[in-house]
C-alpha cells in the first residue's frame, strides 16, 4: 500500500473509532486498492485462546463453549489465523458457513488488523465432514515477510517442514474434531477457492 493510501486508510479508521463506530469486518472489500488481497486477523500467531469476530455485534471476542472461554490445549496458532472478508463457505456445497480462513505466515500482528497478502498455498482440510479449506499467505508488503517466497512450488521446495506443520496442527490442536487433510494445491488453487467464495 502506497503511503498516500495508508494515511487515507489511517484516517478512515480513525475517524471510525471517533465517531464511536464499529467496522463491519466481513464486509471489507476483499481486495485492497492496490488489488491485494486483505485478511481479517482474529487470532494472532503464538495465542492459545480462540477469538473469533462476532457478526452481531462487530466485536472480537474469545469464543466460548459451554459458557468457558475456549483455549487451545496444544501448541499456540503457527501463525496469524482470520477470514478473508467478503467470503462465504457456503453449506449447501459443504461448506461451514463462514467466511474462507487464513493463516498468514508471519510476525505477531493484533487482533482486528487487516492485512494485505499473497496467497502461496490451499490446505485442503476436512473437518467434522465439513469442507474447511485454509489458504495459506505470506504478507504482501516484503517488509513484513519472514520466508521469502514466491509461489507455492518455492515454499514446497524451500520449506517443507512449514508445511509439515502446519498439517500436523490443523490436525492435532483440537481432540474433539475428527480432521482429515486431503491434500495440498497451489497459489493458483487458493486464489480460485477465495474467487468461488467470493460474495
Amino acid at each position: 500500500m502506497g503511503f498516500r493510501k495508508q494515511i487515507i486508510f489511517l484516517l478512515i479508521i480513525t475517524l471510525t473509532f471517533a465517531c464511536n463506530k464499529k467496522v463491519d469486518y466481513y464486509n471489507i472489500p476483499v481486495k485492497s486498492l492496490d488489488n491485494n488481497f486483505n485478511a481479517v486477523i482474529e487470532i494472532p500467531a503464538g495465542t492459545n485462546k480462540k477469538f473469533e469476530y462476532n457478526k452481531e455485534s462487530q466485536t472480537f471476542e474469545i469464543d466460548k463453549k459451554e459458557r468457558q472461554e475456549r483455549v487451545i490445549n496444544f501448541l499456540p496458532y503457527p501463525g496469524n489465523y482470520g477470514f478473508l472478508p467478503s467470503t462465504y463457505s457456503d453449506p449447501k456445497k459443504g461448506g461451514d458457513g463462514d467466511a474462507l480462513d487464513v493463516l498468514v505466515l508471519s510476525e505477531s500482528v493484533a487482533t482486528g488488523t487487516v492485512l494485505e497478502i499473497s496467497p502461496i498455498a490451499l490446505l485442503k482440510l476436512i473437518d467434522n465432514g465439513e469442507v474447511d479449506y485454509k489458504v495459506i499467505a505470506i504478507p504482501s508488503d516484503v517488509k513484513h515477510q519472514i520466508i521469502k517466497v514466491n509461489n507455492y512450488n518455492d515454499f514446497s521446495n524451500r520449506f517443507p517442514e512449514i508445511k509439515q506443520i502446519i498439517e500436523l496442527w490443523f490436525l492435532n490442536y483440537n481432540k474433539a474434531d475428527i480432521a482429515v487433510v486431503e491434500g495440498w494445491e497451489d497459489e493458483k488453487m487458493a486464489i480460485i477457492e477465495i474467487n468461488k467464495n467470493k460474495l
